[in-house]
């Protein structure tokens, strides 16, 4: 089953179980899925779908912080709660070790060397390591990676 599919068949499970904040939570997904399909008319695979939801996430963990930053944590909750729904569709994240092994791996592939490789790393490791890896952690590891 794919995720598209997975993500449809929860919809109508939270439906029928009457979940109305993971049920909204899910068609804002299945919308921002919808939206990406439309506008650049293609049918997303599983990586597609998770890089959309790999962006709601972000965008709720920003909003997390802006809204404990203004002492609104009932908005704060409700965004948790939104992130908690939406992890369940990304695949395993990997480890710091992980991760840095892997950027290791690439830089040395590349032959990269110094601050002027980020480039060229960072646009390797985003194809590998795609919902895999939390991006900030993955550009912290190959800072250190070209750094040392």
């Amino acid at each position: 089953m794919s995720l598209k599919d997975q993500i449809t068949e929860d919809m109508k499970t939270a439906m029928r179980a009457k979940e109305m904040e993971r049920l909204g939570t899910i068609r804002l997904l299945q919308a921002a899925i919808k939206q990406k399909e439309v506008d650049e008319r293609i049918t997303l695979d599983d990586a597609g779908v998770v890089a959309i939801v790999d962006k709601l996430i972000k965008q709720r963990k920003d909003s997390i912080a802006a809204f404990e930053g203004a002492g609104r944590q009932d908005l704060a909750d409700k965004e948790k709660a939104e992130m908690a729904v939406l992890q369940v569709y990304l695949p395993a994240r990997l480890s710091a070790e992980e991760v840095a092994a892997e950027v290791q791996a690439i830089v040395a592939e590349l032959g990269a060397s110094g601050p002027g490789d980020m480039g060229k790393v960072m646009g390797a490791v985003k194809t590998r390591l795609a919902g895999k890896a939390d991006m900030g952690q993955v550009s912290a590891a190959v800072k250190a990676a070209l750094a040392g």
